[in-house]
């Protein structure tokens, strides 16, 4: 489903590529992790798989097309399948959760019912059974600015698990929960991507959560791909390599169990 060859990238600006030179295959319904130290491309990575950044060099393939030589209406199509859910969820801060949910589901709808949804929101019982996969069942109607930090993020993947795309990416989904809640939060994106066969592919910044729960881990070390391994072949060697100059990231631990998640101070810009 996904191809990269020999690809560079970095986002508008920067002086220098990010990633520099990366090979990657990931077949259709695959779930793989993305670790390595803080810089070393994983969001540019996922934005490059969304669609979002285009490389300066290389090749890219999603479900068989180049992205950037399809025409404007193709590419919003072929845009439409994949869900991109960053580490800081673009949530209006006066929206209720139910809507920002079934925004997941605009790509697919038409103006007219994208209008009537903002005014009597759809689907509320799969919302709600998406909000229930993580601990949100009684925030339906709550407003995203009365939200922790932790809460806002679980939105975030309800959004994710109510898309109706075929390629899921995930920056950092983990980053203001406590362990319990990650864990719960992250077997239910990767339990509903299994059932759907979805292709998942999240970069993590706890390595010991990329182990336990996902087949496949790829390596980012400077914008180059370190290494492309089984779970289970990732050796103690592997990670030092990884993080060298970076340890205290390989042994960061996550916030204490039932730790109160944090009100986030962000304001999330309108769209």
């Amino acid at each position: 489903m996904l191809e990269l060859k020999a690809l560079c990238a970095a986002p508008a600006g920067a002086p220098a590529d990010v990633l520099k030179g990366i090979d990657l295959r990931v077949a259709a319904g695959e779930q793989l992790a993305l670790i390595g130290p803080s810089g070393a491309g994983k969001t540019s990575l996922l934005q490059v798989l969304a669609a979002a950044l285009k490389p300066r060099s290389g090749s890219l393939a999603i479900a068989a097309q180049a992205p950037w030589r399809l025409s404007a209406a193709d590419l919003r199509a072929l845009r439409a399948q994949i869900f991109l859910a960053p580490q800081t969820p673009p949530l209006p801060p006066r929206q209720r959760v139910v809507t920002a949910v079934l925004a997941a589901r605009l790509p697919a709808w038409g103006l007219l019912r994208s209008l009537r949804s903002l005014m009597a929101p759809v689907d509320l019982a799969e919302v709600q059974a998406a909000l229930a996969r993580f601990d949100l069942a009684g925030k339906l109607f709550e407003r995203v600015d009365r939200l922790s930090g932790g809460e806002r993020q679980r939105v975030a993947l309800a959004r994710a698990w109510l898309s109706p795309a075929r390629l899921w990416l995930v920056d950092e989904p983990l980053s203001a929960l406590d362990p319990q809640r990650a864990v719960q939060a992250l077997q239910a994106l990767i339990d509903e991507a299994q059932a759907r066969r979805v292709t998942l592919i999240a970069s993590l910044h706890h390595v010991e959560l990329a182990l336990a729960h996902f087949p496949r881990i790829v390596g980012l070390r400077e914008g180059q791909v370190l290494f492309d391994l089984p779970a289970a072949e990732v050796s103690p060697a592997h990670l030092r390599e990884l993080y060298a100059q970076h340890e205290d990231e390989l042994l960061a631990t996550p916030p204490v169990p039932n730790q109160a998640e944090p009100v986030a101070s962000i304001v999330y810009p309108c769209r």
